[in-house]
């Protein structure tokens, strides 16, 4: 269950001395082919790092050999030097692997504003190519892990072919992605188009979907790559369905391990005029610090929720929305309904469905509670 589940894959996670203390943290991802093909979505947050500059010239042609991401510095903001860094690195993998440099995505994570040691990149990339194996995904899931807790890894299998990958972010995690590095991987045989249609299809109703805490990064960045090697040319619409899985997979993943978090929590807009007003609606409420602040003192203070809908644009009459906790409808048609004290929240999992009563559209999104621990986490990041 990692990047390299899917034929035609190699990978590597070794240690460059790039972080703080030790540990791996530089990976390196290998497409052996025979295909090349790749797509990637990148983070919408106008102020973007280096390896995000670079990586939207690589993909421009659909062709990708080799990706290579490191944790222990973002290369944001880093200027003239730190684009050349980025370069630097990409030439690396390319001499390590006779590939060109302009076949090679670069992922970083980590600081913003902090100048990230060339020579340390390149010896990563020779290290790492030099451990390079077909098992290699897990090592390479834990190289790119920065406050993660556990490296997150998913894997389904087609009729004939497999779809895998990794991904790290435990914080930011805010749409245009969420502060993520994901890479995908799959030996069906698919051209860049219909990759790159697919991965659209799966990152809008997952990644796209998952707001952690109402914070875009600048080197988010998603990657699908096919190698073609099982020689299977799958129906796109299969393909699709089983992609959305492995990204709603990782992207719970995300969830679960979010900073700090003591509450996952999914909140679904039902009878919504559309699914982009359902998707308002739930996410008006997903960054509501007032309803994840009562989450985490178990407190099922559903007016908080009402408060954040009327926030929105979407259609609804404000007296007649219901909202259910955990399976307690709590308010029906603007009005309190079932007890709240009939609402547990000690368990982690947290459902809120909302009806709005305006239309036939539904959406979930998916956010945590806001914590001390979140607070302190990131009150300490840089120091």
């Amino acid at each position: 269950m990692s990047v390299t589940a899917a034929a035609g894959f190699e990978a590597a996670g070794v240690e460059a001395g790039l972080r703080t203390g030790s540990g791996p943290d530089f990976a390196l991802v290998v497409n052996r082919g025979p295909s090349a093909a790749a797509a990637a979505v990148f983070t919408r947050n106008r102020c973007t790092a280096n390896p995000i500059i670079w990586s939207k010239q690589v993909i421009r042609d659909g062709v990708v050999s080799a990706i290579a991401l490191n944790s222990g510095g973002a290369n944001c903001y880093t200027g003239m030097l730190g684009f050349q860094v980025t370069h630097a690195t990409a030439e690396a993998v390319g001499r390590e692997l006779d590939i060109s440099a302009g076949d090679v995505l670069i992922c970083s994570t980590g600081l913003i504003g902090e100048q990230l040691n060339t020579a340390r990149l390149v010896d990563g990339a020779t290290k790492a190519a030099a451990a390079l194996t077909a098992s290699g995904g897990t090592a390479a899931a834990r190289a790119i892990m920065t406050t993660d807790t556990h490296p997150k890894q998913a894997e389904r299998r087609g009729d004939g072919y497999t779809i895998g990958g990794m991904a790290k972010g435990a914080g930011m995690l805010a749409p245009g992605l969420a502060t993520m590095l994901v890479v995908l991987t799959t030996d069906a045989d698919v051209e860049a188009p219909q990759l790159d249609t697919a991965l659209r299809a799966a990152t809008r109703v997952t990644f796209d979907r998952l707001d952690s805490d109402g914070c875009m990064s600048t080197n988010d960045q998603v990657t699908l790559l096919a190698s073609g090697a099982s020689g299977v040319t799958p129906d796109p619409a299969d393909f699709t369905r089983l992609l959305t899985e492995v990204c709603l997979d990782l992207a719970l993943q995300l969830q679960g391990d979010a900073e700090g978090a003591g509450h996952d929590i999914a909140i679904e807009t039902r009878g919504a005029r559309s699914e982009e007003e359902a998707v308002a609606v739930s996410r008006a409420v997903a960054r509501s610090n007032l309803f994840k602040a009562a989450v985490f003192g178990n407190d099922p203070n559903w007016g908080r929720v009402l408060a954040a809908v009327g926030t929105t644009d979407a259609a609804f009459d404000p007296f007649g929305i219901d909202v259910a906790m955990n399976g307690v409808r709590v308010c029906q048609a603007g009005q309190p309904d079932q007890p709240r004290d009939l609402v547990d929240l000690t368990d982690r999992a947290v459902s809120v469905v909302i009806d709005l009563h305006a239309g036939g559209a539904a959406a979930t999104v998916w956010t945590n509670d806001l914590t001390h621990d979140y607070v302190h986490e990131n009150s300490a990041y840089s120091s």
